[in-house]
């Protein structure tokens, strides 16, 4: 692999609420995936992270949730294809707003948190959300979990999709993520991590929390926003690659 893409979740700040370094990520990064107001994020603060994805050339993408701001979209519901269908409707159309004025466009769609993970597998969510997509705008791609069931149910429903690995978290022997309420969930050492992509992107594999090696097909790489220390899990694994020959670079076309 000469090039794969760089993605991180942005636009989560609140008011006087701070999450993450969205303008250092943004000189990082080949993609952003937005927060649409549901899990996190103000209009303002959006507003604001697109306009700087803008001026900087990185893809914008519509980071979808449930309606759960207090458990900041980690929380699974119980919702009907109906609700969920309107939920993801207005989201992309309010970041499409944002993009609009900043003189760009939304390209693609990565659910977040517990949505992102319920959809990998439960084909009515998962249905109800490639539906969502296909009702406002067909030519999205839809970003999900590499080696899910969705990415299939996706493109046999007639959407592109692009194929995620996690940076910054731990998988386990079967490829899931492991939970966050499991302890080495979530990956803190830089170097490690950096030597975990190298892997990926040579090999396609990865080490599984147990130990053993499992494949990972993706064209997309996420170092979570909200994470301690993301952008320097994000400069390292940048260093790694250059020093590779290896372009960070979106998979959307330019």
């Amino acid at each position: 692999m000469t090039a794969i893409d760089l993605n991180s979740d942005l636009g989560e700040s609140y008011g006087a609420w701070r999450m993450g370094d969205d303008e250092t990520m943004l000189a990082i990064v080949s993609s952003a995936n937005v927060a649409c107001g549901f899990h996190a994020g103000d209009p303002a603060g959006i507003g604001k992270t697109v306009k700087a994805a803008a001026e900087k050339g990185v893809s914008i993408g519509a980071h979808v949730s449930y309606p759960d701001r207090v458990g900041f979209g980690r929380r699974d519901m119980d919702v009907t294809s109906g609700e969920l269908i309107a939920d993801v409707i207005y989201q992309i159309g309010a970041l499409k707003g944002m993009a609009a004025a900043a003189g760009v466009t939304v390209g693609y769609v990565k659910p977040h948190g517990a949505l992102y993970n319920r959809i990998a597998h439960d084909t009515k969510q998962g249905q109800a959300v490639i539906d969502a997509i296909k009702a406002i705008d067909p030519t999205l791609v839809l970003m999900g979990l590499a080696n899910a069931p969705i990415l299939a149910l996706a493109q046999e429903s007639g959407l592109k999709t692009v194929a995620e690995a996690f940076a910054d978290r731990a998988y386990t022997p079967d490829g899931q993520l492991v939970s966050r309420r499991e302890q080495g969930s979530v990956l803190h050492d830089t170097q490690l991590i950096a030597r975990r992509m190298l892997q990926l992107a040579h090999e396609g594999t990865l080490e599984a929390i147990d130990g053993s090696t499992i494949r990972i097909d993706a064209q997309s790489i996420c170092v979570h926003g909200d994470s301690p220390g993301a952008v320097a899990i994000a400069q390292e694994i940048c260093r790694a690659f250059e020093a590779d020959g290896i372009t960070v670079q979106s998979f959307l076309p330019a």
